[in-house]
């Protein structure tokens, strides 16, 4: 155990070695490659810029009106046919949009709930076997100007609702265990 923490420690460095060192095998002018490369990399966050600032105004307008807790309240008598907690569903939800929103959420059903709860370690589940779809989807389609997303959109979707269902399963398992 201690060999792979003294490996990680130099991963990072070591890829960075490695990236250079063939740099200058290939005779690469890296400095102006890279400087390149952050032009580019500082152009495309502007583009992106509006699609953020959208997301996160929508995230926040709707956890200020109420709007996920009256979606989950309307949609509990479906969630509790399969046995996932509506408290969970604005969570559910904001994780498509956002990852550092819905660690707000978890936070908020840490301190309502407790962190060894089963709505603690449901939420912690359902973070970590999910994808901010919405925001994944803008950033790597948008610059690139791809308009028909429905296929990867579905396929999205499918994994999220899996990635739901399993952490269902594996917290009931372990809350039982």
């Amino acid at each position: 155990m201690q060999l792979l923490l003294y490996l990680s420690d130099f991963m990072i460095p070591m890829v960075i070695f490695l990236i250079v060192g063939y740099g200058f095998l290939m005779k690469v002018n890296i400095f102006d490659v890279f400087i390149r490369g952050a032009a580019e990399g500082i152009k495309m966050v502007f583009e992106l810029m509006p699609t953020l600032i959208g997301l996160m105004m929508a995230i926040g307008i709707m956890r200020a009106s109420g709007f996920l807790e009256i979606f989950a309240e309307l949609i509990s008598p479906l969630t509790s046919l399969v046995h996932f907690p509506s408290e969970l569903m604005p969570l559910a939800v904001i994780k498509m949009f956002s990852s550092s929103a819905s660690t707000g959420l978890l936070l908020d059903i840490f301190k309502t709930y407790g962190a060894d709860s089963y709505f603690g370690l449901l939420a912690s589940l359902l973070l970590s076997s999910s994808e901010t779809i919405f925001y994944t989807l803008s950033v790597y389609f948008g610059p690139i100007g791809i308009k028909n997303m429905s296929y990867t959109l579905a396929g999205c979707l499918f994994a999220t609702l899996a990635g739901m269902a399993a952490s269902t399963v594996i917290a009931g398992w372990m809350m039982a265990g």
